[in-house]
């Protein structure tokens, strides 16, 4: 049996039987899912025109499906559909979404909850107009309660993908791609390229490069700036792997660092690490934030932490559940996420250390290796 075979694979008829049974306690006969990444997540589907309508029920025990879960899409992924959703019938119609209600109305199914948060007025009214009967109900976030906890699958695509950009970094470091003399668009472009080299299907976000004081802006497109002896050089970035995403940040120092940029570098590290251990299933993602964000408080430059501590992510590089001050969620184990605790002295230069994580109930499983400690590059 090769490594592939052992390797572990989406289950996406688990996931759909796991949305059926929120489904019933929703009290909706059946969803509309419109948005794509969600289609992804529950069918492997990767075309740009697609809507599935997954039934609660269809006359077998809740959990199975029959052949009133649909899946629509139009005739330029014909052979796409057929080859990624086997196991779904597939509806051909340009206009997706409306082909889907009007068979649900087909087959009388009364109650149809939709993605109200990502269907725009002008979609519902076209939703109107196929409605037959039909009570559409505003259903949001369903599908993201799902996809906030990760199964085998998807932990391992976000391996894959931190793999991706720890060794990109380190790439770039033993070639001396960080150096004075640069510019930060030089070095963000070579950095994304060395992802590629690495397994990247593609990266997670335009990468960012921040030297002098453009450290100080927490997210600083890299421009033509020239990298110099001194500098602080923020460096956030993350690959994509079959669709997985990472996302790290590691701020380095170009030549030997002054007092205070050791002092702002292991005070972030220690927020870092307090995040970090904070980090449990049944924690209130409030509670993360403020673990972290303490430490900066109590050194008495709150009012430089000026984001969240972290972020979900997954098939998009920020999704459920948001870690901040006013969140409101709950972690769960199994829920990937950042940890990124910040310091900006605007004008001067910043700090941010950040890792993607899972939470797990015996610690944190930690996925972005490179190392925190403070790296200075001669």
């Amino acid at each position: 049996m090769s490594a592939d075979d052992r390797a572990p694979r989406p289950d996406h008829a688990g996931r759909r039987a796991g949305l059926r049974n929120l489904l019933v306690e929703y009290g909706v006969d059946a969803l509309l899912v419109t948005d794509l990444v969600n289609i992804r997540y529950l069918t492997g589907f990767t075309g740009s025109n697609a809507a599935l309508l997954v039934h609660s029920w269809d006359g077998t025990p809740v959990g199975a499906e029959g052949d009133r879960t649909v899946i629509c899409t139009d005739g330029r992924y014909l052979t796409q559909v057929a080859e990624q959703v086997p196991d779904l019938p597939a509806e051909i119609a340009r206009s997706s979404a409306q082909r889907l209600i009007q068979l649900a109305g087909e087959w009388q199914m009364g109650r149809i909850g939709f993605e109200s948060h990502v269907v725009t007025v002008e979609q519902h009214r076209g939703f109107g107009e196929q409605v037959c009967g039909l009570e559409l109900v505003p259903a949001p976030g369903l599908v993201e309660q799902l996809r906030a906890v990760k199964d085998d699958y998807e932990v391992d695509r976000l391996r894959a993908a931190c793999a991706a950009a720890d060794a990109g970094l380190a790439t770039l470091l033993e070639r001396g791609g960080l150096r004075p003399g640069r510019t930060e668009r030089q070095v963000a472009r070579e950095l994304e390229w060395l992802m590629f080299e690495h397994g990247a299907d593609a990266i997670s976000f335009e990468t960012i490069v921040a030297a002098g004081v453009n450290s100080a802006v927490p997210h600083h497109r890299p421009t033509g700036s020239v990298l110099a002896a001194g500098d602080f050089v923020k460096l956030d970035f993350g690959a994509v792997v079959d669709g997985y995403h990472s996302d790290m940040t590691r701020t380095m120092v170009l030549g030997e660092p002054s007092q205070w940029q050791r002092e702002i570098y292991e005070l972030v590290l220690d927020a870092q690490r307090a995040g970090r251990e904070a980090l449990a299933p049944g924690v209130r993602c409030a509670d993360v934030d403020a673990a972290s964000r303490s430490v900066i408080e109590s050194a008495g430059y709150g009012e430089l932490f000026v984001h969240g501590l972290g972020h979900g992510v997954g098939l998009q590089i920020h999704e459920a559940p948001p870690v901040g001050k006013t969140a409101t969620g709950t972690l769960l184990d199994g829920v990937a996420v950042t940890v990124e605790p910040g310091v900006y002295f605007p004008g001067r230069g910043g700090v941010r250390i950040e890792d993607t994580l899972v939470v797990r109930a015996g610690g944190p499983e930690l996925l972005t290796h490179t190392s925190k400690e403070l790296t200075v590059v001669d």
